[in-house]
């Protein structure tokens, strides 16, 4: 393990003083004790307080309500699953067996949650300063990807708002497929826009979530265009 905690540091740009805290971090409650669970509601309130303070620097135009909806988009499930699976943590997990044979290294809710565990180790090995460095630096290339003119409104309702816009049919939202076991599954649902020629596809702990994930694929690649 000792290996690839190196190579993990590397990714998220921190050098760990305690590596108990990292291994810590990444222990699911399947595996024994000690967990990351309180580690996990430690790093939630850590990344909602950076990301809140990232969101009122650079976007001085913005309303409260808009902020609070868009840290949101920010922090959510999704959010951290996509950043979790950049940095392939599934694969530095310490899961216990039954968690390791139904796939626990690729589901998003204990990939979000090691990801948050794994601030909160960041702010108990150096502080805040140092958890708000790691922060900024994994969230920097979402954060400079948002358009400030759709900010307060979640994919769904601006790609609706778009099409309306230019009178165009509304798009279509189809679950393909489901992943997972029943009390923790994953939702893969397409997002079509034929007058475009537009097929993208998200996926979500949610039908809503997928549906949202693949809306914003659409949008950005309405952005390109």
């Amino acid at each position: 393990m000792a290996a690839n905690l190196d190579r993990l540091q590397r990714s998220v740009g921190y050098q760990f003083t305690d590596r108990a805290l990292l291994e810590q971090a990444l222990t699911h409650r399947s595996f024994g004790l000690p967990n990351n669970e309180r580690l996990e509601f430690l790093g939630d309130s850590i990344l909602n307080c950076v990301v809140a303070i990232a969101l009122f620097e650079r976007f001085g135009e913005l309303r409260e309500g808009e902020m609070s909806r868009l840290r949101a988009s920010l922090v959510c499930q999704d959010g951290l699953h996509g950043i979790a699976r950049e940095l392939d943590l599934g694969e530095y997990l310490r899961l216990g067996e039954g968690e390791l044979k139904s796939g626990g290294f690729r589901r998003p809710s204990i990939l979000a949650d090691a990801l948050e565990a794994m601030f909160a180790a960041v702010f108990l090995d150096q502080g805040f300063d140092a958890a708000k460095t790691v922060i900024d630096r994994l969230y920097a290339p979402l954060i400079a990807a948002i358009d400030p003119r759709v900010a307060a409104k979640d994919p769904k309702t601006a790609l609706q708002e778009y099409l309306q816009g230019r009178k165009m049919a509304l798009p279509t939202y189809t679950t393909v497929k489901v992943h997972g076991e029943a009390h923790a599954q994953e939702f893969e649902v397409t997002c079509e826009v034929n007058a475009l020629k537009i097929r993208t596809t998200g996926r979500g702990a949610s039908r809503r979530a997928a549906e949202q994930q693949s809306a914003e694929n659409a949008l950005a690649q309405l952005r390109k265009s």
